[in-house]
């Protein structure tokens, strides 16, 4: 059974605690990113995306806090497709620990 994140549990799993994995959600999927530590741990390049649903972001291609929301309703078809391609890309990379709420 998959475990169900809500977005308050989701951003205890930023990187800041280091006794705790790093979890970055698209499209709903939460992923377990911790072998990549220097990519999204604080202070890396992509630490907005630790501990949130990353998905609007992703589609727009920003790491921008204020774009990392789950809601991707906003974007335009080619956006749509950037988001699409980086939910695979993170698929195929990263185990799926759960799924948000």
């Amino acid at each position: 059974m998959s475990k169900v994140f809500t977005h308050q549990e989701l951003t205890q799993f930023n990187g800041t605690n280091a006794d705790a994995p790093i979890y970055v959600a698209i499209k709903g999927a939460v992923f377990d990113v911790s072998t990549k530590k220097e990519m999204y741990g604080p202070g890396a390049n992509y630490h907005c995306f630790a501990g949130k649903d990353a998905s609007k972001a992703l589609g727009m291609s920003s790491v921008k806090l204020e774009d990392c929301v789950a809601d991707y309703s906003g974007l335009d078809e080619k956006e749509r497709k950037t988001l699409d391609d980086w939910y695979v890309f993170f698929e195929k990379r990263y185990p799926i620990v759960g799924k948000t709420a």
